[in-house]
């Protein structure tokens, strides 16, 4: 059983890891404040390894920032160290070239000899069962705030050598009302999910639009990378199938959503190997994926991880979600962005990427000018379609001209 510590007894055990130690800890919405502040604090080196951390990270000499995916609380650090891959193969790498020396989970209080990883499980279950068999440490930050979400959340207390007991407020993330744009390309994707359709949704304007303008749909099903109140709303009203839980992997929202997750065998949690497997997605029938790029090119390649060359998020999960949905029965992938940047003043429809593709071959690419469908077509189909039905009109005289010029048949 673990040993409750406090907050000075925590460095202390900081201190005694090895010398520049690989540290895994909660991301997103689950980052643990105070064990960031002590590892700072304590260790002159050190290496955080971390998801999508959206609170400012320590940007100091000797501390490395690393991740699979970059989150605001790590863009553009000197001290980020970016690890491309694929969100499901993350794991892989926690057992073999990322092994951690510790791993820092933000959990619930105790209830029956478990707490829970809350609304964070992600890689986290991984990281623990790596660090376990090379004999490193488990830490539990337990937190009376965290929900005790149920699935692969739950986790022994005989799997921790510490517990430190917290009281920090849990991120919330507010989700506004959808800009004319967003709820464009929503309605438009919105027309492609029936009564018995799977959802993989991210975070953002695009995702909220969808989820606002299918509540009258029926028997729905989630099997996303994470979820945000768009699904609360739909559950409220009825539309999703009541026999099937929902399921990701972490949660992003308000402090109802996470009030509705505490404790409800509704949802259930997933670790990310099971949730991102590309194998296990394609099981689910008419499997919709929507994610978002920054760019497009006539290849159908798109950029989602970069900004003037300088990495801004990485893969995550677009990748694994389109293979797993192009694979499912009555699956679609689609690919959803403003088809002109504002601030770039320039089309987001480019003839081709500058830098690095994050993803290609979705279904489809989504703008508020229309819907490109790129599967089955031959490239220059696929060019001609982006140009004429997704791109702006004020770059598709521009775009038609350098598709002239392309080797494309």
């Amino acid at each position: 059983m673990p040993v409750t510590i406090g907050l000075e007894q925590f460095k202390r055990v900081l201190s005694r890891l090895p010398e520049n130690p690989r540290i895994v800890v909660s991301g997103n919405a689950a980052t643990p404040t105070a064990a960031i502040d002590a590892i700072d604090e304590t260790l002159a080196n050190v290496t955080i390894h971390m998801l999508n951390a959206i609170h400012p990270l320590p940007r100091r000499e000797g501390v490395t920032l690393e991740t699979t995916f970059v989150g605001p609380g790590m863009r553009n650090a000197p001290n980020l160290c970016y690890v491309p891959s694929r969100l499901s193969l993350v794991p892989v790498l926690l057992h073999h070239s990322l092994r951690p020396d510790a791993v820092i989970v933000h959990a619930s209080t105790p209830r029956n000899d478990a707490v829970s990883l809350g609304i964070e499980v992600n890689i986290l279950p991984a990281a623990i069962e790596s660090v376990r068999s090379r004999g490193g440490v488990v830490i539990a930050m337990v937190n009376p705030r965290m929900p005790f979400t149920l699935g692969h959340s739950l986790m022994d207390l005989n799997d921790i050598d510490y517990l430190v007991e917290v009281d920090d407020e849990i991120a919330v993330v507010p989700v506004g009302e959808a800009d004319p744009l967003s709820r464009a390309i929503g309605d438009q994707i919105s027309e492609y999910i029936h009564s018995g359709s799977t959802l993989q949704l991210g975070i953002g304007g695009v995702p909220d639009a969808v989820l606002g303008a299918i509540k009258d749909a029926r028997d729905l099903r989630i099997w996303s990378e994470t979820i945000s109140d768009g699904v609360l709303e739909l559950e409220r009203a009825g539309a999703l199938d009541p026999d099937v839980p929902v399921r990701q992997s972490f949660m992003m929202g308000s402090d109802e959503l996470y009030a509705w997750a505490d404790n409800n065998p509704r949802i259930s949690m997933l670790r990310t190997e099971h949730c991102n497997s590309p194998a296990l997605i394609a099981r689910n029938h008419a499997m919709t994926s929507v994610n978002g790029a920054l760019e497009v090119d006539l290849h159908g390649q798109s950029n989602a991880s970069r900004v003037k060359g300088h990495i801004y998020s990485g893969f995550g999960g677009s990748t694994d979600f389109i293979v797993g949905a192009l694979h499912s029965s009555g699956g679609r992938s689609f690919m959803a962005l403003p088809s002109w940047h504002p601030k770039a003043d320039t089309s987001t429809i480019v003839p081709e990427l500058d830098g690095p593709a994050t993803s290609f071959q979705q279904s489809a690419v989504v703008t508020e000018q229309g819907i490109a469908w790129l599967f089955g077509g031959s490239e220059r189909e696929q060019a001609e379609h982006l140009i004429e039905r997704a791109a702006h009109p004020r770059a598709r005289d521009f775009l038609r001209e350098a598709l002239e010029g392309m080797q494309l048949s």
